[in-house]
């Protein structure tokens, strides 16, 4: 059991929001006996990182919360299925299909992937399959069910009751021309079935009903069971209140509308829950990863390449600090994840609190010992010409005797990973640098350094002789550009391993055998 005296000092962000959240939310939890969080998705498109992101994030939350409270948690991972499609993806078939659907709710609009009966559906179900492959602890929620069942019926009541009082504090926030046509209510019109963006005339509060200005023609409609939708900041106070949540994070881009759901929900007669708002993920070119674009890597791209730790890890760190997601990240991603873990042999409890795979592994940290950086591997399999896991373990082996690969299950599995990532991402990207005269001079003077190392040698002398070449071979104001001149050769990039480590590993004498390749 942890120590409640380092529970208390530590500053991990999931931490501070736990006991934020008890503080701000102790009466309404105190009063339903149970802590409510919260994920939303909205599935016009595909899911994606960041929407894993989220509930990950959510579930480091609990993790915290369960170190300081028994009482009972629970995630809901609402998805908003019944707004209305207002763009066609651009990484779905049979756009034509959706295109003929635009504005109609999710779920009563065909799946263009012909496997479940709507679009909404279908992106809910890849949604809960990917969410499962991580054995998250979720409750999932649709947004057409809970309106349609009946469940919402109650707080749409509340919603008619406090119209004007809403409509004061939305409109100020729009343009004069959206101030004309704004409600927060949006009929599903009978004829077309496209959630309507039109102006009220009247309320009949009794009846739960409202009438609307369709053009020029009157539409009557009740708010219940699934008749009208909320427009988006008015529903996502309205589901706060239904739902009784007590925590929620959101991306920093919806900042202002938690704002306004906020004096919408006190209006109903509750508080808001506690909020965490996060930084915005990027692509390689520093725009918004988007779930109609599709860009940055996807969620299948990652699980292909690295571990579902390591992309753990990766929403862990700095959530409130925008961070670019491409293919190029996940070498330092892994290896940051293995670092941790080595750190955390010898880490006080308090530190290990700080320690990020703590979070990751909800408190359970591996005990396993790094054989060597994902980067070091990725050298490996390139210099080794290893195409399958048997081989590059028989390499391993040949330099790191008497282990066994049982007892190294994460970097077993890290093999399959270096394999795939190294023929897909790095393989197609290499350019090799051709030394001229002088750096050929320079490299045969380091293979006549190596005819004096053994494998015997520790990698720190090695290293030694390496520095020592380059500064008697021309670099000896520039270190760097001596070993990024070995990298650009030998590897075909600018970084490289710390070269004594690599040549210990690798051999001696297949080190000498590779440059003499490189440079002929």
């Amino acid at each position: 059991m942890i120590d409640k005296a380092n529970i208390e000092k530590t500053n991990a962000w999931p931490f501070v929001e736990a006991k934020k959240i008890l503080k701000e939310r102790k009466i309404d939890i105190e009063k339903k006996g149970k802590i409510i969080l919260q994920t939303g998705y909205g599935p016009s498109g595909l899911p994606h990182i960041g929407t894993f992101g989220e509930v990950a994030r959510t579930s480091m939350v609990v993790n915290a919360l369960n170190q300081l409270t028994d009482i009972p948690k629970e995630i809901i991972t609402f998805s908003d299925d019944m707004d209305g499609l207002r763009k066609v993806p651009d990484n779905v078939p049979n756009k034509d299909l959706l295109n003929k659907n635009l504005h109609k709710p999710l779920t009563n609009i065909p799946d263009p992937f012909k496997k479940y009966n709507s679009f909404g559906e279908h992106n809910n179900e890849m949604l809960k399959k990917f969410l499962n492959q991580f054995n998250f602890k979720y409750t999932f929620k649709s947004s057409t069910e809970l309106y349609k069942s009946g469940t919402f019926n109650d707080s749409l009541k509340k919603i008619l009751k406090k119209y004007n009082e809403i409509m004061n504090i939305i409109i100020p926030t729009l343009g004069k021309e959206r101030q004309k046509t704004y409600s927060p209510f949006l009929p599903i019109c009978p004829e077309t079935g496209i959630v309507l963006e039109i102006p009220i005339i009247e309320i009949d509060e009794k009846k739960s009903k409202i009438i609307f200005d369709n053009k020029g023609e009157k539409i009557e409609k009740s708010i219940l069971d699934g008749n009208c939708k909320l427009q988006w900041k008015v529903d996502w106070a309205m589901r706060w209140y239904a739902l009784d949540v007590d925590f929620e994070m959101y991306g920093k881009d919806l900042i202002e509308s938690a704002i306004l759901s906020t004096k919408i929900i006190k209006l109903l007669g509750k508080s808001s829950p506690s909020g965490f708002a996060y930084e915005l993920f990027l692509d390689e070119k520093g725009e918004k990863i988007s779930k109609s674009k599709g860009n940055g890597i996807t969620i299948d791209d990652w699980l292909k390449y690295s571990s579902p730790e390591s992309l753990s890890l990766f929403m862990y760190q700095n959530p409130k600090r925008a961070k670019k997601l491409y293919k190029e990240i996940v070498p330092k991603a892994v290896d940051e994840y293995l670092d941790l873990i080595e750190k955390s042999i010898n880490q006080s409890e308090l530190q290990i609190l700080l320690n990020p795979v703590w979070h990751v592994h909800n408190g359970v940290i591996p005990k396993e010992k790094m054989i060597m950086t994902f980067s070091m591997l990725l050298n490996l399999v390139e210099t080794s010409n290893a195409n399958s896991k048997d081989l590059l373990w028989k390499f391993v082996k040949k330099y790191k005797q008497n282990i066994e690969e049982k007892e190294y299950p994460i970097f077993d599995k890290l093999i399959e990973y270096a394999i795939k990532y190294f023929n897909d991402v790095i393989k197609i990207n290499k350019k090799y640098k051709k030394p001229n005269e002088q750096e050929k001079l320079a490299l045969n003077e380091l293979i006549k350094i190596l005819d004096q190392c053994n494998d015997e040698m520790s990698p720190e002398d090695i290293q030694t002789k390496i520095y020592t070449t380059g500064k008697e071979n021309g670099y000896k104001d520039n270190l760097r550009d001596w070993f990024r001149l070995i990298y650009e050769v030998v590897f075909g990039e600018e970084n490289g391993p710390r070269m004594g480590f690599f040549i210990s590993f690798f051999g001696v004498k297949e080190t000498k055998q590779l440059i003499e390749e490189k440079i002929s």
